[in-house]
């Protein structure tokens, strides 16, 4: 049975990241490369060496990635690393080697599709635990090494410097189409990765948290009931132990259990957040009927 799953899980990954790695390289040389528009992060960086000087493409995406590919070796491990490297090898490849069409010369639509083919490519290689861009990697190493700087904010910095590298080589329209192009991939990647049912946390604290609880589980959610006590004030004042509710649900679900409690109780006092992934535990509520 374990190696059943084991088996699966290396097609399932393999699966992902060849069709990745054919997505993103339909999203540069089918569209991209053509217009002279570049992508965000080491892959961007790249596409503007590449039209600087007469080395190809697939060599810089090489070089680039590969030393961040080492770099993240020790953090993430010998898998990951090994079908990271498979997955650049086969982006470069698939660029020098398959004769993408160059589909539009559209502007607009080649900044806009450039960046969806490349994002779901991306998207879709992390969903087979590789990354063909080692933007990711270089930002989390540095955000560990810093107390100022989070992943995030590292990335937003590159980018600056990249883009704006672009409009001093290549020209202002380009890279304003450029950074379309990386709007466009970065809304895909999330996309691939969370998927229309992104995931919801919600806290519910209520008098009435015993009806809510009950209407929770009967429309189908699972629901953790945690013990809290109430503190508020100057001096903080305690009150007795109440009851959280804390229920894990689809976003496309959230209207309508905020409604539920509204009509329950509308001094309920209700926090909720995001959640990246969920394993196991119910999240989907009953159909309706």
């Amino acid at each position: 049975m374990i190696q059943h799953s084991s088996t699966y899980r290396v097609i399932r990954d393999t699966i992902f990241i060849t069709a990745g790695v054919l997505s993103a390289g339909m999203g540069i040389k089918g569209f991209l490369v053509s217009s002279h528009f570049i992508d965000g992060g080491v892959t961007g960086v790249s596409m503007l060496l590449a039209s600087l000087f007469n080395i190809p493409l697939p060599i810089w995406l090489l070089v680039i990635n590969l030393p961040f590919i080492a770099l993240g070796y020790r953090q993430f491990g010998r898998q990951f690393a090994f079908k990271s490297t498979l997955g650049i090898a086969g982006l470069s490849l698939s660029l020098a080697l398959i004769p993408y069409p160059d589909v539009t010369p559209d502007l607009l639509l080649t900044s806009v599709f450039g960046g969806f083919f490349i994002g779901a490519g991306i998207g879709l290689a992390m969903r087979g635990g590789a990354v063909l861009d080692g933007t990711e990697i270089a930002a989390l190493l540095i955000s560990r090494t810093s107390h100022v700087f989070k992943v995030s904010d590292v990335i937003l910095v590159l980018n600056v410097l990249i883009f704006s590298a672009a409009a001093f080589f290549l020209g202002v329209s380009p890279a304003l189409y450029s950074m379309i192009t990386y709007f466009a991939a970065s809304k895909t990647i999330d996309f691939i990765i969370h998927g229309i049912e992104e995931y919801t946390a919600v806290l519910i604290i209520s008098k009435h948290h015993v009806a809510i609880r009950d209407q929770i589980i009967e429309r189908g959610w699972g629901v953790t009931v945690l013990k809290g006590e109430e503190g508020y004030g100057k001096h903080g004042s305690h009150h007795d132990i109440e009851s959280v509710l804390y229920v894990v649900l689809t976003r496309l679900e959230l209207s309508r259990l905020r409604n539920m409690i509204t009509l329950t109780d509308p001094n309920a006092f209700v926090i909720q957040h995001t959640v990246d992934d969920v394993a196991g535990g119910k999240v989907k509520s009953l159909p309706l009927h």
